[in-house]
């Protein structure tokens, strides 16, 4: 079945079918309907996997978010997430009314469902299409924050009895959110520095130790009566930028168990589908897609971004892009367990919902962001830096990976100004390595190897990135780098361990070669610019 899985995953990136259409496909195909005629119905167990699955995605999104990009859009997201889920879910609710004839009740309960932009959908279209920053910064953080609210009402209004006052229900949204933003900020802060200060014994001991803190932080979250949802994705957001070691292969793990999760929750809502029963339930469905595409989701975008000033093709490019994937189908499982009257007919509509609207905008949105002339502009790729503690000897091993439109491109190592206590030991080029001189000119698709003392580490991670970004001059001409004063002299000779032990595992790329070289060699000042 896995390998089934990642064939479509092939096929999806080929063909531009979204990816979540193939897995539920292949969950109808071997369901009571299809040829594996298997008979599923535990709403109970879809909703409790659904959920599992949504703390993995919300993890590997958290991951990989950068906060620099966030920060911008962030206020934005907020009341996107807020304020528009109130105007989305009135608009909708009320064409589930009067158009299809549903009572308030349920007409509610589908108006919150649909409200929830899916992280999984977001982050995957994110991925492939190149939009402004901003943009991509809103939808990012939208989609990772709109599931705590969307959840909140989704079960205030499938408890039996009435639905309680709308100032309470605000009240109760409030304090979850605001439970889940300390509890999520801060197993994501104690869970870096941990990280950051404990070598573990194997390399890959530090993804599962990540994954495991995110989890650690939805449950916190959750047993604090505040949004699990909203303190995973925020622990994993703060794990994301905290520079952690192995940070490559943290996010690599993330987004293999991301994948593995999408694949699980979507085969398993195609089994608990009934394919001949969504037959009745089609147009009702589309004409409450079409209200929510063409009407709430554009309301939504307008009323909640009027005070930040964006420009109307950056709001039409976000409405357009307010897909739906897996989330709206498992909140639609809520009503099922708690029996709500229609619960059935719920889940239906979302379903096909989705599968209808998420074939349309999927596809087309990047030919929307083409048309609105939204393509992101060719900017300085960052570095990919990788760092790993070397902690018996108070240094750390960082790992540089120069991307081909990284302006460190022509810099010689010399004119990288590292601080005292730092130095480039090692370039892999071509699948070769050497030692290099202050005089050794860098390129495009050099691999690096940069030994850094603790009290430096940082300040050489952000030069190095700093040169990447503004070449050379950085730091003299504002473009984010910093001026690192020279530090009294210290012992900064040592060797890093060569394949006999030691306190650090090399990385599998550096572990061939001979690495144990004198730092000190390259650690001459050379400030010629």
């Amino acid at each position: 079945m896995l390998l089934i899985a990642v064939a479509a995953v092939r096929i999806s990136s080929r063909s531009g079918l979204p990816s979540l259409l193939l897995y539920l496909g292949i969950g109808v195909a071997i369901g009571q309907d299809g040829i594996g005629n298997v008979a599923f119905d535990n709403a109970e167990l879809t909703q409790v996997i659904g959920y599992a699955a949504l703390v993995v995605i919300l993890a590997e999104g958290g991951l990989g978010t950068k906060w620099k990009e966030i920060k911008p859009a962030l206020p934005a997201a907020v009341v996107l997430s807020t304020v528009g889920v109130a105007v989305s879910v009135g608009i909708t609710a009320t064409a589930a009314h009067y158009l299809v004839g549903l009572d308030w009740r349920q007409a509610l309960i589908i108006g919150a469902v649909v409200s929830s932009t899916d992280a999984a959908a977001v982050f995957s279209v994110l991925r492939k299409v190149p939009l402004p920053s901003r943009v991509t910064g809103v939808l990012e953080a939208e989609s990772g924050f709109n599931d705590a609210p969307v959840v909140i009402l989704v079960v205030a209004f499938s408890t039996a009895g009435p639905v309680d006052a709308w100032y309470v229900l605000v009240g109760t949204i409030a304090l979850e959110l605001a439970i889940g933003v300390a509890v999520g900020l801060a197993v994501g802060f104690l869970g870096a520095y941990g990280l950051r200060h404990v070598a573990l014994p194997a390399s890959g001991l530090y993804p599962i130790a990540v994954m495991a803190i995110a989890v650690v932080a939805y449950a916190a979250g959750a047993l604090a009566h505040g949004s699990g949802f909203l303190a995973v994705y925020l622990a994993a957001m703060v794990l994301g930028n905290a520079k952690l070691p192995h940070a490559p292969a943290n996010r690599g793990f993330a987004e293999g168990l991301g994948w593995i999760a999408q694949i699980g929750m979507f085969v398993l809502l195609g089994l608990l589908v009934t394919p001949h029963e969504l037959v009745h339930d089609f147009w009702p469905a589309v004409v409450i897609g079409l209200v929510l595409t063409v009407v709430a989701r554009p309301m939504e975008v307008l009323v909640s971004l009027a005070p930040f000033r964006i420009p109307w093709q950056e709001q039409a490019l976000m409405s357009w892009a307010g897909l739906r994937g897996a989330v709206p189908i498992i909140l639609a499982t809520i009503p099922m367990v708690a029996q709500i009257e229609g619960s059935e007919r719920i889940f239906n509509i979302v379903f096909v919902l989705v599968v209808v609207y998420t074939l349309v905008q999927g596809p087309t949105l990047p030919w929307l962001a083409k048309a609105l002339k939204l393509g992101d502009d060719a900017e300085a790729a960052d570095l990919g830096v990788e760092s790993a503690p070397l902690e018996r000897l108070r240094g750390h091993l960082l790992s540089v990976a120069i991307p081909g439109a990284s302006r460190m491109h022509g810099v010689e190592v010399g004119e990288l100004r590292l601080p005292a206590g730092a130095a480039v030991t090692l370039v892999v080029r071509e699948e070769k390595s050497f030692v290099p001189g202050p005089a050794t000119v860098l390129r495009r698709g050099d691999e690096l190897l940069v030994v850094a003392t603790d009290p430096v580490r940082d300040a050489t991670e952000r030069r190095l990135r700093a040169v990447g970004q503004g070449g050379k001059l950085a730091g003299w001409l504002g473009t984010g780098g910093v001026e690192v004063t020279a530090h009294s002299a210290t012992a900064t000779r040592f060797h890093l361990p060569g394949g006999h032990g030691g306190s650090h595992e090399q990385r599998s790329r550096g572990s061939s070669r001979d690495s144990s070289r004198d730092p000190a060699r390259g650690s001459e000042k050379k400030t010629s610019g």
